[in-house]
């Protein structure tokens, strides 16, 4: 579990691809505070296993279903990535409940200055509609943010100053993909009022509208 406030921006220094699945190396200093082999970190809001871990990196797997379900696939040497450790009782609640299980993949549309701040719209899977509701929460790459406005399959969100300094928005631009994690007590409300619905929210790399 964690919170959606992002601790610190690694970087991917090796990639090993096996069948269907790739081995990852991180490089970074905040996250690697307390943790030990088995630990959770959410890449990118993708919640991988810490497999081994030195003094400035730490190394994980991905399988081929969370290759199929988020943007890691097309991560390559030297991307940037959000880093957060899983959440303890310590930790101060400032975002929002966060699984680290992506629901599907979205792409940047448009990022329009507002002031200081910037309005950022997003396109997301149909599916995943039906769970969002204005000021509602929703992650993107593991960034806990509030929703705007939702019209068809885009939604919009403000971003601050801070929010951009402190992830890997400063280096995302339109056309860009983004893992998408719709809040779980929407879900599970969802589930209930529909209980014989079984469609799933995943969707695999959906198409950039024109």
């Amino acid at each position: 579990m964690f919170t959606g406030i992002i601790e610190e921006i690694g970087t991917i220094a090796a990639m090993e691809a096996g069948d269907d699945s790739v081995r990852l190396r991180i490089e970074c200093l905040d996250t690697l505070k307390g943790v030990a082999d088995g630990d959770s970190i959410a890449v990118d809001g993708t919640c991988l296993t810490v497999t081994s871990f030195d003094d400035s990196s730490f190394s994980t797997f991905a399988s081929a279903e969370t290759l199929r379900c988020t943007s890691l696939g097309d991560k390559k040497v030297g991307d940037h990535v959000n880093l957060e450790g899983a959440m303890t009782l310590a930790k101060k609640m400032s975002g929002h409940m966060v699984q680290g299980h992506v629901d599907g993949v979205g792409h940047v549309k448009a990022i329009v200055p507002e002031g200081e701040s910037q309005m950022w719209h997003f396109t997301m899977p149909a599916q995943m509609t039906k769970f969002l509701v204005p000021k509602g929460s929703i992650t993107v790459d593991g960034i806990s943010l509030t929703v705007v406005e939702i019209v068809g399959c885009d939604f919009t969100v403000a971003i601050i100053p801070k929010t951009i300094e402190a992830t890997t928005f400063q280096f995302r631009k339109a056309g860009d993909s983004v893992n998408l994690e719709v809040d779980i007590i929407g879900k599970y409300v969802h589930r209930f009022l529909h209980p014989d619905e079984g469609e799933s929210v995943i969707s695999i790399n959906p198409v950039l509208p024109a």
